[in-house]
């Protein structure tokens, strides 16, 4: 029977692994279900063989047949992979109860921390690949290089060509690169070039403003409405029947 305090130990180091480690870099919520069940399913397994008189070597074989079908069964990321054996790890950890009693609790949070680091490394932050089929063989591969950080934005690092169709003209390749930091700030060159503005550029929004868009006959009676800035309703009313009189006619 395992002791309550190792079980309680796995399933915290699992919850820390999978949800503040994997789930915070990663956020592939499918996992976090593959990674908790495969941990507390080996933890229960090998706490039986344990105490059982079944061999642990044919225990510890058909997990491994299984997990190579679990593997199989869909295209995981090799960091996926790499949390997926961590998982397995634990579960063994906690479940075989090594003596003396501090070292399943000493070598899971031991796990996570190389996890966690090799993980959240930031020279390893930047880098990207993937698989790109061109439509268009390049012979050169500087020619190859240059259109491929074009079209990926980033600096390439590798170039691995692994098909060429000069039938259908397309080719295939394995491009390792760095995706350059993007830049949002204004530019010192673009904000010289650009006139600056002030009150006294602004358009007048009073009576006055539109001065050109009335009749010549009908100036003098707007220029005293414009005076008056808006003050004399009469003069403003004057000189909209006038201009409603001279559009009709």
């Amino acid at each position: 029977m395992p002791n309550l305090w190792i079980v309680a130990v796995d399933l915290v180091a699992i919850l820390v692994l999978t949800y503040a480690v994997y789930f915070r870099r990663h956020r592939r919520s499918e996992m976090l279900l593959a990674y908790i069940g495969l941990n507390v399913g080996v933890l229960a397994v090998t706490s039986v063989l344990a105490t059982s008189t079944v061999g642990a070597g044919l225990g510890l074989g058909l997990f491994g047949v299984l997990s190579i079908i679990r593997l199989r069964s869909s295209e995981l990321a090799q960091e996926e992979v790499a949390y997926f054996f961590a998982s397995l790890a634990l579960g063994l950890i906690a479940g075989l109860q090594p003596d003396p009693w501090w070292i399943a609790p000493l070598f899971s949070a031991a796990l996570i921390v190389v996890m966690l680091l090799v993980d959240s490394n930031p020279k390893t932050a930047g880098y990207r690949r993937q698989v790109v089929t061109l439509d268009t063989v390049y012979p050169d591969e500087t020619q190859l290089t240059a259109r491929l950080e074009d079209l990926l934005g980033g600096t390439v690092r590798r170039v691995v060509v692994q098909e060429t169709d000069l039938v259908r003209d397309l080719q295939r390749v394995d491009v390792r690169y760095v995706v350059r930091p993007t830049v949002t700030t204004r530019s010192p060159l673009l904000a010289s070039t650009l006139p600056a503005r002030s009150t006294a550029d602004a358009p007048s929004l009073g009576a006055g403003a539109f001065a050109s868009d009335v009749p010549e006959s009908l100036r003098p009676a707007a220029r005293r409405a414009g005076h008056t800035g808006g003050a004399s309703s009469d003069a403003l009313l004057a000189a909209d029947r006038a201009t409603d009189a001279a559009v009709r006619s």
